[in-house]
């Protein structure tokens, strides 16, 4: 098999025609979701588990094995053994990588620079921290069964040699208006998966590219739109689509897929943002009838960001009130059985506690017990 030769960009001949229902069906579910956003006051406060989350499952497709509870647990002061700490700190680097490319954008387009930026957030202190971070490669790579040569490989990325001509290339279509920004989205993903320009990371940084893109069209408000829930459960067509591209330039049911895809994340992410909101009001009302505080707002903005937390983190973020009127406030929260203790304070060590009923609708879980307006709490 030989090297991956794309075609060039913008696509030609695609059949715009056969894809008109889908795109019609995207575009509004995907203008639904971000109707939703636009309406939060600060989205990436409220809905910063779900950032999490998405860093969670595109990890899991590349085989990392850790959850989202574990990720917040680590980050509040548990501890885990060497591997899933390794597994943990992956999670948390693709988070970071996300955050610091939403706030590049603010001020300046996607480029070649800014992806390899991201890449060396991306494997900074992990597995593939050996593996050139922050740089394109320079030797031939292939994928297939672990120790097979070239010549069994399944999928051959382009040689190096001509390797920086087809990003340059790539790099130019993100810049290009094309005739529908969610086909083109479908186009950039996959290409880049197809260039593999890195020797590792290829599949995070591609997923990772997708809301960037759509933000930075200003198909979103936010970059806040996650497609690897969906690409997870359909693993084997995701990457069955992705060689057909490879192997018979079959672009259209690859770009069926990815709409498809859009569709089902956008109904599923606008569903639990709906049900977000819902508990955050929700809980603006208990946390003022509980608390009597007039720092009770501060406290549950607080837990919604990090739904995993120390007492001294808790603290920390209520930064405007003293450490008895912080502690109090968590007693009484615990009394209402709104957070739970997942570590007992001891000396020095701060206590963990858990704020279920967020994490539960960010996992999708449906864990009997008590339940507030229809949302579960653990």
């Amino acid at each position: 098999m030989g090297p991956y030769v794309p075609q060039q960009l913008p696509l030609q001949g695609l059949d715009y025609g056969h894809l008109t229902r889908l795109l019609g069906q995207a575009n509004r579910e995907l203008t639904r979701y971000d109707g939703l956003l636009q309406g939060i006051q600060n989205p990436a406060l409220l809905l910063s588990p779900l950032t999490t989350q998405e860093a969670v499952l595109s990890s899991k497709i590349e085989g990392t094995q850790a959850t989202l509870d574990e990720v917040l647990e680590l980050e509040a002061g548990l501890t885990f053994g060497p591997e899933k700490t390794k597994d943990i700190q992956e999670i948390v680097n693709y988070r970071d990588a996300l955050r610091h490319a939403s706030a590049e954008l603010q001020h300046r387009p996607i480029t070649l620079g800014l992806v390899k930026e991201v890449h060396r957030i991306l494997l900074e202190s992990v597995r593939g921290e050996r593996k050139n971070p922050g740089e394109f490669r320079k030797d031939q790579n292939w994928i297939g069964r672990v120790g097979c040569s070239i010549a069994d490989a399944t999928f051959v990325p382009p040689s190096p040699l001509q390797l920086r001509d087809y990003l340059e290339e790539w790099e130019r279509y993100l810049s290009y208006d094309d005739d529908d920004f969610l086909v083109q989205v479908a186009v950039i993903h996959a290409q880049f998966e197809l260039l593999h320009p890195f020797k590792d990371g290829n599949g995070r940084i591609g997923r990772l590219l997708i809301p960037l893109f759509l933000y930075s069209k200003k198909v979103l408000t936010y970059p806040m739109f996650y497609l690897s829930a969906y690409l997870e459960e359909h693993r084997e067509e995701y990457y069955a689509h992705l060689q057909e591209i490879s192997r018979k330039q079959e672009w259209e049911p690859w770009i069926v897929f990815f709409l498809q895809a859009i569709i089902a994340q956008a109904t599923d992410n606008a569903e639990k943002v709906r049900k977000i909101l819902r508990l955050y009001n929700d809980m603006k009302e208990r946390f003022q009838e509980i608390t009597q505080s007039k720092y009770a707002i501060d406290a549950l903005d607080t837990i919604f960001s990090r739904p995993i937390f120390s007492t001294t983190d808790f603290v920390k973020c209520l930064e405007m009130t003293s450490k008895p009127t912080a502690m109090q406030i968590l007693k009484q929260l615990q009394q209402a059985e709104i957070v739970s203790v997942l570590r007992e304070g001891s000396g020095r060590r701060p206590a963990i506690l858990a704020f279920f009923s967020l994490l539960n609708l960010t996992e999708g879980r449906h864990i009997e017990g008590t339940t507030i307006d229809g949302i579960c709490d653990k």
